[in-house]
């Protein structure tokens, strides 16, 4: 932890004097462990008297009835929160704009066993303006695919579900729209990189699993092994497109290994 934080906390306290609020993205596939690095980074830029919070693009996923109302009018797959189009991508932004002056600014907050965004009288507030922010998601900071990379499906849901590219289509011409309105906010990326998807299939496997142990069955209780898979294979384009091209651009790259320990930080 100590080799990925204190680097990025002193990234993003440079950068607080020019830019007022310093916005780091911090980009991870699924497991990473982005919530966690996010908070320990919080607290070491806490400790050097700035004022600094850490936001999840999961907590800007749009609502089950937002989502039904994409999946009837653009396609099924969209029911399904994750891939970029099931975000409100304009309250995003809106909400890292207010951070930067001054007043209380209410933070939005999904709950992901009801797969809902929580009540307002839920969220927490935040006093501005905030000198750093480590806004952190699982494609914070991606960019669109080349069209051709469209045409063949990666995964059997690609092909069963999405055999024309419509969803797809539509998940990446959202990245390459509003998406990158939100992204153009951040001062600095940093990239967590996980050795493959596979891997990151394994995580996801894992969290699951715990949950399951953790809460027992039932509706919010943990998926199952082979709704993982589903799921994550909603996951499985961006993650392999950002595994290839996000490393030669972000401004800081922590190379993992299977155990989620880091190997290398450039």
């Amino acid at each position: 932890m100590e080799t990925v934080c204190r680097p990025l906390a002193a990234r993003a306290a440079a950068l607080a004097p020019t830019h007022g609020t310093a916005i780091v993205g911090l980009c991870g596939a699924q497991g990473s462990g982005k919530s966690t690095i996010a908070a320990a980074t919080v607290r070491l830029l806490q400790d050097q008297g700035l004022s600094a919070l850490s936001l999840s693009l999961d907590d800007f996923y749009l609502g089950r009835e937002a989502r039904g109302w994409l999946a009837k009018r653009v396609h099924p797959l969209l029911a399904v929160r994750g891939p970029p189009g099931t975000h409100d991508v304009a309250l995003a932004c809106g909400v890292l704009d207010a951070l930067a002056e001054p007043g209380r600014t209410p933070l939005p907050a999904f709950d992901k066993a009801s797969d809902e965004r929580r009540p307002k009288a839920d969220w927490r507030e935040a006093e501005g303006p905030v000198q750093a922010m480590i806004f952190e998601g699982w494609c914070v900071g991606a960019r669109a695919q080349p069209e051709g990379d469209l045409a063949a499906p990666v995964n059997a849901l690609e092909a069963e579900a999405d055999p024309d590219g419509a969803w797809r289509g539509f998940v990446n011409a959202q990245l390459a729209g509003p998406y990158q309105a939100l992204f153009g906010r951040l001062h600095m990326l940093a990239m967590l990189r996980a050795p493959g998807f596979e891997v990151v299939r394994a995580w996801r496997t894992e969290q699951e699993r715990k949950l399951r142990e953790r809460k027992g069955g039932g509706l919010g209780r943990g998926m199952s092994d082979d709704e993982v898979g589903r799921f994550v294979a909603h996951y499985e384009r961006l993650t392999r497109w950002m595994l290839a091209e996000m490393p030669a651009r972000a401004d800081m790259v922590v190379d993992l290994d299977a155990g989620r320990r880091p190997l290398a930080v450039r």
